[in-house]
């Protein structure tokens, strides 16, 4: 795991450049795909699908490593046409995955938060699941296990494959002629990200479009067709988090309400979307049947808000970055503390961005728990060996975050909700 912060410690930085690029080029055009709280709830989902990656808080049902030492029948020498074959075959897992995830109530709720924007760029691709509690991925590359593949072949591959499905997130790459037959392009990808009918659970593949030409689920970008981005039933919020445990908290309702007994078991394993007979009567839940009657989720926040919101996340990201950094000397449990109160962090701020009066508590536990961990321990996790007093300088931001957050509280949220009581009575 050391050696995987150490790569994102070059990662991040390289896709946060390219986000700023396409930005950037959106405004010189005059079409700009970002929007400001979107993109924070993108970015800071990233930040905690890092997180949970990074300490490792997925439960592997059966690893790769295991099935190579227990299944293969023989064992084949790391050469670069065995790096290609791998290639392939993860591409293929995922790809199956990537179906399931489309087709399986349970599944569906590991990859929502990806399609939850409403937009769709190069930030979109950050919004990764913290909602996966146990992964099946390595039984889908059984084959690879088979042929013997070590498992340092498959270890290296699988991040270049996850980070080369980066650079298609994005509207302003049109159709690449040939290379649409070779390679999952934008225009491929802004289908698989659309909710109309035409398009919706079409174009799974993560690098190479074959599976989908081969098993029927290829799509093609049309022009009198323009992609509508998002989920059929909206998150409704800019707090990654819940985004990710919106979908399974519906199906945990159901399965307790239902009286169908035969359904509170099976409903985990039903086509996305299903719901029990009795329970969709009695609980309706409204979705877009019509997709260019899609209302974009906004908050009617200040410049000021907007502005404090970039503010939280860049720090939320430095520290980030500084925990890769410096991960090795933190070590276990530390890395635990660290992840939790960066994870409050990030929940405390797009809880803010929601207007939702609990910001206020959230940020009062979350700096709570930063300064007690300085006035304990005497310093941030070894921040004094890089930043002389960076211990206290960290120790003033999280005195004065509350006393920020306590007068958006008091203000902003005072007034908006003054606003709304007003427009409702009239």
């Amino acid at each position: 795991m050391t050696t995987y912060a150490q790569v994102l410690l070059i990662a991040i930085p390289f896709f946060v450049v390219l986000i700023i690029i396409e930005g950037s080029y959106g405004w010189f055009v005059n079409r700009q795909t970002f929007r400001s709280f979107d993109t924070i709830s993108s970015l800071s989902s990233g930040i905690t699908n890092l997180l949970k990656t990074v300490l490792g808080l997925t439960l592997v049902i059966v690893g790769y490593t295991w099935m190579y030492e227990h299944m293969a029948l023989i064992h084949i020498e790391a050469t670069w046409l065995v790096y290609v074959i791998s290639f392939l075959l993860i591409d293929f897992a995922g790809y199956i995955k990537h179906f399931l995830s489309h087709r399986v109530n349970y599944f569906w709720n590991e990859h929502v938060i990806h399609h939850s924007s409403e937009e769709f760029n190069l930030a979109c691709a950050l919004r990764q699941t913290i909602s996966e509690f146990f992964t099946i991925g390595a039984f889908l590359l059984i084959p690879a296990a088979l042929i013997g593949m070590s498992p340092v072949v498959i270890a290296t591959i699988a991040p270049i494959h996850l980070f080369l499905q980066f650079w298609y997130h994005t509207q302003h790459i049109p159709k690449l002629g040939w290379v649409e037959y070779i390679l999952v392009t934008p225009s491929q990808h802004r289908v698989h990200h659309a909710i109309n009918p035409e398009y919706l659970d079409k174009n799974m593949g993560q690098i190479f479009p074959w599976w989908d030409r081969m098993f029927g689920t290829f799509q093609e970008e049309l022009k009198d067709v323009p992609c509508v981005y998002g989920i059929k039933k909206p998150a409704q919020t800019w707090n990654p988090v819940l985004i990710n445990f919106q979908h399974i908290w519906i199906l945990i309702q159901d399965a307790w309400r239902t009286k169908d007994w035969k359904a509170k078991f099976t409903i985990w394993f039903k086509p996305t979307g299903w719901r029990p007979a009795d329970v969709a009567v009695k609980y309706p839940i409204e979705v877009i049947t019509n997709p260019f009657d899609q209302i974009k989720y906004s908050t009617p926040a200040s410049r000021w808000l907007h502005a404090w919101s970039w503010v939280q996340m860049t720090i939320a990201l430095l520290l980030l970055l500084f925990m890769l950094y410096n991960f090795e000397a933190i070590g276990f449990p530390g890395l635990f503390a660290y992840g939790a109160i960066l994870f409050l962090h990030v929940y405390a701020y797009t809880t803010l961005m929601d207007l939702n009066k609990y910001a206020i508590y959230l940020e009062l536990l979350k700096c709570a728990a930063g300064m007690y961990w300085i006035s304990e321990s005497g310093d941030w996790f070894g921040l004094n060996a890089f930043v002389a007093e960076g211990s206290l300088l960290l120790m003033g931001y999280f005195l004065v975050s509350v006393l920020v957050v306590l007068g958006f509280t008091l203000w902003e949220l005072k007034s908006v909700q003054i606003s709304l009581n007003s427009n409702l009575k009239s």
